[in-house]
């Protein structure tokens, strides 16, 4: 995708820069001079996004890895203590402020704050109604924030196929388990799912504008790129009498049914302009 240049407009304001991409609005301090910017380091800890940026480092080994339980609890401490002024984001910007009912679906924006082959760390947003269709994470272990606004999350995993061949009604659908279903609601802690466990089938329909953060490991590729899903009740396509799935047991099971990439996804880039990382090399 490219990068959306249009409705982005640069504005004067004092010392501060102000531009303004798709109604999210950040702010350049560039205009500070540098003997303040001094004065406002002193006595400050090391910014949290950038205690982020390191420990993925440490961390993210590539793919055919999956981090270690401590890895695992060292990173979720640190993205919980994520906020949207970490990113340059606030709950005042006119972008979540915004009560105006969108025709149709609202297109999802993004913004990719650092991209490596072990991690990426990234942005969406998403105007009120606005949804990021039923998709996977090949391979990838994903650490989710939802950083401002309120979302319902669906998500699920496959069922082990050697527990569920028998039941298989049809071959283009399979059976999966539901890990979410729930609405959330900012600020609320980090969701985690792995390649195969934690919800790795996953769609996100924003009830308000939201902000998600999303720390990627390893980030989507030409040769890891996601599939699409639409999703049926257990009971359609079943009469209760799968092995292993109780009459009670329905509610937490659904047929999965893979789909084609739309042609045009409802998904556009755009600049990254909060808080930088500063990238020593590794």
């Amino acid at each position: 995708m490219t990068i959306v240049e249009a409705g982005m407009v640069q504005q004067r304001r004092g010392t501060a820069a102000v531009r303004h991409v798709n109604r999210v609005r950040y702010v350049n301090t560039n205009g500070i001079s540098k003997k303040k910017k001094r004065r406002c380091r002193v006595g400050r800890r090391r910014p949290v996004l950038q205690d982020l940026f390191l420990s993925c480092r440490e961390v993210f080994k590539g793919p055919g890895t999956v981090p270690q339980p401590s890895e695992v609890t060292k990173l979720c401490q640190i993205v919980d203590k994520m906020r949207p002024e970490d990113v340059g984001l606030s709950s005042d910007l006119q972008f979540f402020q915004t009560t105006d009912k969108v025709q149709g679906n609202p297109r999802v924006t993004y913004t990719t704050i650092y991209q490596c082959n072990e991690f990426s760390l990234c942005i969406f947003f998403l105007p009120a109604t606005a949804v990021i269709p039923l998709h996977n994470h090949p391979g990838m272990t994903v650490f989710s924030k939802l950083l401002l606004g309120q979302m319902h999350i669906k998500s699920y995993d496959w069922v082990d196929p050697a527990n569920s061949e028998e039941s298989v009604p049809a071959s283009h659908l399979r059976l999966a388990r539901v890990e979410a279903n729930s609405v959330f609601t900012a600020p609320c802690d980090t969701s985690v799912l792995y390649p195969t466990t934690g919800g790795n089938i996953h769609q996100f329909t924003a009830i308000t504008p939201c902000a998600v953060l999303d720390v990627l490991g390893p980030p989507y590729s030409h040769d890891r790129d996601c599939s699409y899903y639409r999703d049926f009740l257990y009971s359609a396509f079943s009469n209760g009498e799968t092995t292993g799935v109780t009459e009670e047991e329905r509610e937490s099971y659904a047929w999965l049914e893979e789909i084609e990439m739309p042609e045009n996804p409802p998904m556009d880039r755009i600049e990254y302009l909060g808080p930088q990382i500063t990238d020593t090399g590794f």
